[in-house]
């Protein structure tokens, strides 16, 4: 079951090169990221300092009550071997003035969904501050099911690796040199204890990344990508739903057209 492609020759020069020209384009000074811990965060942070210099991205650490101490030294290890600027700003005064400020009661994904929004105001401040761009770090796999918060690790300027497989970001990070304790870990959100992202999905990345390459890029049917990867076709019912419920989050708001009809 290996239908996404490994690497090409010159992937990880032409997304420095766009990390390059989207900054030059803006006429912005650099980039400001979250940095998380994961993969994925630190295979941008490795690229945004590759593609600029590493006194032109500033990473910002965002811990929560929920989130793990492996992750926090993980992003400052990244941060050190990058050599680039890094803070931390905690994000949990933000998140609980939010209890005393709204009268309705919160439900479990609306706390969830507070995390990631909460940081996108940390890096934007930040970002609007110092004249710099805002690197998102979502990957191909995660933007096409949805698996982000709009207006929240969705709102960014630039997604780097926004095209590439889970998969792919891995075999990166390997080639830039991101430590193996952090390619290896198991990928969480942090968005309550114990969290993965496999687990919350309800499906391994390797499996979710065959399925998205054959249904999108590939544009088989429901049921030949069943056939071809020996999965239930429920189970890609599924994700073909979760695609379509997705759309949303990748295109800009609906504006009302009263003279269309």
């Amino acid at each position: 079951m290996r239908h996404v492609p490994g690497l090409g020759p010159h992937v990880r020069e032409r997304i420095e090169e766009f990390i390059k020209a989207r900054v030059d384009d803006s006429r912005t000074d650099g980039v400001v990221l979250g940095l998380s811990g994961g993969v994925d965060s630190s295979t941008v942070a490795y690229l945004a300092a590759d593609a600029l210099g590493p006194d032109r991205v500033l990473g910002i650490i965002m811990p929560s009550a929920t989130t793990p101490p492996e992750d926090l030294k993980h992003a400052e290890l990244v941060a050190e071997e990058t050599g680039i600027e890094y803070e931390t700003v905690d994000i949990e005064p933000i998140l609980e003035s939010f209890s005393g400020i709204c009268g309705h009661r919160a439900s479990k994904i609306a706390l969830a969904n507070l995390k990631p929004r909460a940081r996108m105001m940390v890096l934007y401040y930040h970002a609007n501050s110092m004249n710099r761009l805002v690197a998102g770090t979502g990957n191909r796999t995660e933007l096409l099911v949805g698996y982000f918060t709009k207006y929240g690790d969705g709102g960014v300027d630039i997604l780097p690796i926004g095209c590439l497989y889970k998969k792919q970001v891995r075999m990166l990070a390997e080639e830039l040199g991101v430590p193996s304790e952090i390619i290896s870990k198991a990928p969480s959100a942090g968005l309550w204890p114990g969290q993965t992202d496999e687990e919350e999905l309800g499906i391994s990345y390797d499996v979710l990344d065959e399925i998205l390459f054959l249904l999108v890029d590939k544009k088989m049917g429901v049921p030949e990508v069943a056939s071809e990867l020996g999965v239930p076709v429920e189970e890609v019912k599924r994700i073909q739903g979760m695609i379509n419920a997705a759309g949303h989050k990748l295109r800009p708001p609906e504006i009302a057209d009263p003279w269309v009809i």
